[in-house]
This record gives structure tokens, C-alpha cells and sequence, in this order.
């Protein structure tokens, strides 16, 4: 019996045994995992860059998102170092110690306005040969590549709409995007240059590679001129971001094969400042100036923007579209928002001449004061 009890005795203490180095083990490994794990935190943060030139098996030479080059060495556990790589590197010599898969940096949809534009081309008056141009030049490549095909001649890239602001640039456009069933992509020109200074080049690119990722589509371009002005001497860093995203610019266009579906439409108020480069024969060559309708234009713009407006019987518009002859598409429309507004202070449903003519004298009015308060910034 004692001997019995001696060996239940033993046996639970072998089994406490075990337990307490079994849970000794288990803490060890813990305790090794946070030491490795507060290490991590410690190790300093690794910066990432671009390789823009494979110099030999160990050196590279890699641009920062600052736009500054460095010539570097790798590690000899990176592997099959391409151009365009982006790589992760060692703060206190730069030494590349990892790539990272995708180089993309941007959510590109949140700097853009993407759509499908739902504008048909009988909601645009008075620009019947520009629209028979654009139709020729954007939407006949995009609907029938096969007719270039067999005639053998390349379709243009893109083309440039120039003139005054308030023409119908924007409109024209999304109009040809409509007709094509294509992706509408705009861009204003400035906000790349300002908003995204050592990334305008990285941002231009994954802008096209969206647009061929959503083709067909147009990528319209607006205030081009502030991307493309004439270049003048590099003095300041500004300068220097402005002409690499330019050169970018340049080089995505050159990318395009000729009977892609993706186009291309500037739009600049100001033609006589831009760089010739943007213009020569496979770029943006086919210029279309837009400006301000003839008299005839003026009453298809008018009968547009009065379609569901309540008018006088027997409401003349020739007399009417003679009144603002001379005024843009915008100007026009803001006469005839100017008009309904007379008609609802006078408590009346119902639009005559006279409140046309008294909505053109409030538009030319407020023009007028923002034009002084424009000259007295200068003053």
C-alpha cells in the first residue's frame, strides 16, 4: 500500500514537472517574439524610390520622390532589378535592400473627374463646323478603325480646342465622349502642376494607364497652358517639376499607338503661349478654334436654354438672338437663367423679350464689376 501510494506519488510529480517546463518553454518563445517584434520597431523606417537606370549587377541609379538622383548599391538578396522598379532603401547610406511590387502611389480616380457623359450633340448650338471636325477627327477613329486600316493613314492622337473662355471647349468634348460611348477623364492643367510638386511625372502616367484601363476614353486637358507653356530657363524648383511633368506628357502622347482608343483633347484659352513641342505633327497638330457663335448660332444657343422655359406667345428670337449677338455660349445661358429670374420678382411664369433684355444688362453688369475688381489688384 505504501509502495502504491510512493508511485502516485512519483507519477504526479513527473507530470508537474513537465507542465511548469512545458509553460516555461512557452514563455520563452513569447518573450523571444516580442524582443523580435520591439527590434522591428526600433529599426529605422526605409525610404522608397525609383530605379531609373540599371548601371551594372550592384548599382543603380534610383530618383527620390523629391526628384533628386542618387547612384547606389543593391543587396545581394534583390533579384531581377528592372527601370521603373519602385524599391525600399537604408536610410543612412541608400543601399536598395527590397522591391516592392506595385509602384503605384496614387488612387488616381480621387484627382481626376471621370464619367460618362450623357451630352448629345443637339444640346450644342452654334458650333456646326467645329462639331463636324471633332466628329471627323475624335469620334470616326474610335467607331471605324477598320476605315484608317484600309486606307492606310494614321487617325491624329489628339487635338487642341483654343479660344475665350465660355465657348463650349468643355462641352464639345464631353459631347464627343458621349457620341463614342467613351470614358470622359478630365484634367485641369494647374491643379497637376501645383497640387502634386515631385509627382506631377509618377501622376501623368497613371492617368494614361487609366485611360487605357478604362478605353475607349478621352483625356481632356483643361487650362493646357499652364503644363505647356513655352520652357524658359530652369531657375527655380518649380520650374523643374513643371518641365518633368510636361516631358511626361510628351512622351505618354508618343506612347500611343496610332489607332488606339484613347484620345486626347487640350483645351487653353491661350494658344500663343504654348510650347511648339505640344503641337507639331503627331501630337496635339489638329487645332480648332471655338469662339464666340454668329448671329445664327446665337438663336440655336437660345432656343436651347429656353426649351424648358415658359415664353411669351408669339416670343420673336430672332430679335432676341440679335440683342446678344456678340455673347458666348455661357454668357447666353446665364442671360436666360438672368431672364426667369425677372419674370419670378415680377410674380410671373410666364418669359418675355423685355426680361431678356433686362437679364443681358444684369450679366454685362456683374462682368464689368469683376472685371474692376480684377484691375484693382493691380492698382
Amino acid at each position: 500500500m505504501t509502495k502504491d501510494y510512493l508511485d502516485g506519488g512519483s507519477f504526479a510529480y513527473t507530470r508537474s514537472v513537465q507542465d511548469i517546463e512545458q509553460e516555461n518553454r512557452l514563455l520563452r518563445e513569447t518573450i523571444s517574439q516580442l524582443k523580435q517584434e520591439l527590434d522591428r520597431f526600433r529599426a529605422p523606417a526605409l525610404l522608397v524610390a525609383d530605379v531609373v537606370e540599371i548601371i551594372d549587377d550592384v548599382h543603380s541609379l534610383i530618383v527620390m520622390p523629391n526628384g533628386n538622383k542618387f547612384y547606389v548599391d543593391k543587396a545581394s538578396t534583390v533579384l531581377d532589378l528592372k527601370v521603373g522598379d519602385a524599391v525600399l532603401l537604408e536610410q543612412k547610406n541608400l543601399t536598395i535592400v527590397d522591391k516592392i511590387k506595385s509602384t503605384k502611389r496614387f488612387n488616381v480616380d480621387q484627382f481626376v473627374i471621370m464619367e460618362k457623359p450623357t451630352i448629345k450633340w443637339s444640346q450644342v448650338g452654334g458650333l456646326a463646323k467645329e462639331i463636324n471636325e471633332i466628329r471627323e477627327i475624335v469620334e470616326l477613329p474610335l467607331k471605324k478603325p477598320e476605315l484608317f486600316v484600309k486606307v492606310g493613314i494614321e487617325p491624329p492622337k489628339g487635338i487642341l480646342l483654343y479660344g475665350p473662355p465660355g465657348t463650349g471647349k468643355t462641352l464639345l468634348a464631353k459631347a464627343v465622349a458621349a457620341s463614342t460611348n467613351s470614358t470622359f477623364i478630365q484634367i485641369v492643367g494647374s491643379e497637376l502642376v501645383q497640387k502634386f510638386i515631385g509627382e506631377g511625372a509618377k501622376l501623368v502616367k497613371e492617368i494614361f494607364d487609366l485611360a487605357r484601363e478604362k478605353a475607349p476614353s478621352i483625356i481632356f486637358i483643361d487650362e493646357l497652358d499652364s503644363l505647356a507653356a513655352n520652357r524658359i530657363e530652369l531657375g527655380t524648383s518649380g520650374e523643374r517639376e513643371v518641365q518633368r511633368t510636361f516631358m511626361q506628357f510628351l512622351a505618354e502622347i508618343d506612347g500611343f499607338k496610332p489607332l488606339s482608343n484613347v484620345k486626347i483633347i487640350g483645351c487653353t484659352n491661350r494658344k500663343d503661349i504654348l510650347d511648339p513641342a505640344i503641337l507639331r505633327p503627331g501630337r496635339l497638330d489638329r487645332l480648332i478654334e471655338i469662339g464666340p457663335p454668329e448671329l445664327d448660332g446665337v438663336e440655336q444657343i437660345l432656343k436651347i436654354h429656353t426649351k424648358a422655359m415658359t415664353l411669351k406667345k408669339g416670343f420673336k428670337f430672332k430679335i432676341v438672338a440679335k440683342e446678344l449677338e456678340g455673347m458666348t455660349g455661357a454668357e447666353i445661358k446665364a442671360v436666360c437663367t438672368e431672364a426667369g429670374y425677372v419674370a419670378i420678382r415680377e410674380d410671373r411664369f410666364v418669359v418675355d423679350t423685355d426680361d431678356f433684355i433686362k437679364g443681358k444688362e444684369r450679366v454685362l453688369a456683374a462682368e464689368e464689376s469683376e472685371g474692376d475688381d480684377y484691375l484693382h489688384m493691380f492698382s
